[in-house]
């Protein structure tokens, strides 16, 4: 722990009672990221920083304001502190700004979340760029003479956050986070330029991919986007593909909000303990998965972390309500945001399912798009690859799939075995029938 940052976050709640909160939390950070991204094997932009801050979330008098500043010195903070103090004294009351009842900061787990690399300040900056130049060359000798442009790049950052607050509630965070990835142009017929990409994330090193798979990944959905073209609006299967599933799955989610619930804006309001999708579709939300991206032991309120199933085999268990909405809701609190989530995989492979499905669209992109939390209406762009008997016959572009949440997930038929590893969305290929494919 940063004792620093600790005893600077303990000094400003004193200083902060001293001029006059009613209650406040304290966020100290300290982060240090570094981003190398290449082009036309050249160094395009080469970023390092390291940054502290400061965040006070001030209540008085019933209410509320949060700000920030990145000026450390006490002397500095002194007048920060009673400048926020003194522009909350100005707000609109709002009785439902508290801080939590402290006992939901109880029971909270005392584990090894894995979520910092040890071997981070040893990464060096040769090491950055080959693995850059790695990917790069990986594209380039995949793609071909058809390869216009490749943009590889990589982003790391080790973060360190301490929160307090006046009730009572003590939070230290280290993590670390490794991200790589490439976005590859290449030419089609006519003037067409097809664009594809390929991305990883993880907390460690060893957790990612080698730079060479990543690249080729990259240039492999790209030569499958030539020839690309629409088919006539069809009732089809699907196949969304595995890293592009959280795309669609936003859109239920967005719905599980407890603000969107308590702002009318939620098509699932009354729906918890309804089945709201098919069998297939069980989804967990896991802060406690070791080496998980968004693995937490407390969340944004100071809860502490528990597993969660918010839906089960169909059926919607649970809402994410924070406590602010849950006391304007009147309903218990639970967390306010997800974390890790899964979607259990099912046994067959997505090529084996295929081969069963007869004729239909093997989904590897979405453009655009959007969904109504209100309504549950939704509309997207897709891209990917027409199949018959388990075999590709052709790319496809241009095409839509619309229609509303409610009804879209009574449609999925069968769940893939293959997570995708390198996200906090862990979900698999999802299999969904009678879907309207139509040409835009």
């Amino acid at each position: 722990m940063n004792k620093e940052l600790y005893d600077l976050a303990q000094w400003s709640i004193k200083t902060a009672k001293a001029a006059g909160v009613d209650a406040c939390r304290i966020s100290t950070q300290h982060e240090r990221f570094v981003e190398i991204q290449y082009r036309d094997r050249k160094p395009e932009t080469i970023k390092e920083a390291s940054t502290k801050g400061l965040g006070i979330e001030t209540y008085v008098n019933q209410r509320y304001s949060a700000q920030h500043t990145s000026d450390l010195r006490r002397e500095a903070l002194e007048d920060f502190i009673a400048s926020a103090v003194a522009s909350t004294k100005l707000l609109a009351e709002d009785p439902y700004r508290t801080l939590p009842d402290p006992r939901y900061y109880e029971g909270r787990p005392n584990v090894d979340l894995g979520i910092r690399d040890a071997s981070y300040e040893a990464l060096t900056a040769e090491e950055r760029h080959g693995m850059v130049k790695a990917i790069e060359a990986a594209c380039l000798a995949k793609g071909g003479p058809k390869v216009i442009s490749v943009t590889a790049g990589q982003h790391d950052s080790r973060t360190e956050s301490i929160v307090l607050t006046s009730n009572g509630f003590e939070g230290v965070r280290e993590s670390t986070t490794f991200y790589a990835g490439a976005e590859v142009t290449i030419q089609d017929e006519g003037d067409r330029r097809p664009n594809g990409y390929s991305t990883a994330s993880a907390v460690n090193r060893k957790g990612m991919p080698a730079p060479e798979q990543i690249g080729t990944l990259a240039a492999e959905r790209t030569l499958d986007l030539l020839g690309a073209r629409k088919i006539d609006t069809a009732t089809l299967p699907i196949i969304i593909e595995n890293q592009n599933v959280p795309d669609v799955l936003r859109g239920l989610l967005s719905a599980m909000f407890a603000r969107n619930i308590q702002q009318k804006r939620s098509f699932l309001t009354d729906k918890k303990g309804q089945k709201i999708a098919s069998e297939h579709l069980t989804l967990i939300d896991d802060p406690l998965i070791v080496c998980g991206l968004d693995s937490q032991l407390f969340d944004g309120d100071g809860f502490a972390a528990k597993k969660r199933t918010m839906i089960e085999a169909g059926v919607l268990k649970d809402f994410y309500v924070d406590w602010y909405y849950g006391r304007k809701l009147g309903w218990e609190p639970t967390t306010g945001f997800p974390s890790n989530l899964i979607v259990p995989p099912g046994k067959r492979s997505a090529q084996e399912i295929m081969k069963d499905l007869g004729r239909g669209i093997f989904i590897t992109g979405f453009i655009g798009g959007n969904s109504n939390p209100t309504t549950g209406d939704s509309s997207i762009g897709i891209i990917g690859k027409l199949f018959e008997k388990g075999e590709p016959t052709q790319a496809v572009a241009e095409m839509n799939i619309a229609g509303n949440h409610l009804e879209f997930w009574q449609k999925l038929a069968e769940v893939a075995n293959d997570p995708w590893p390198y996200s906090s969305m862990r979900t698999p290929s999802l299999v969904f029938t009678d879907v309207v494919v139509s040409g835009v």
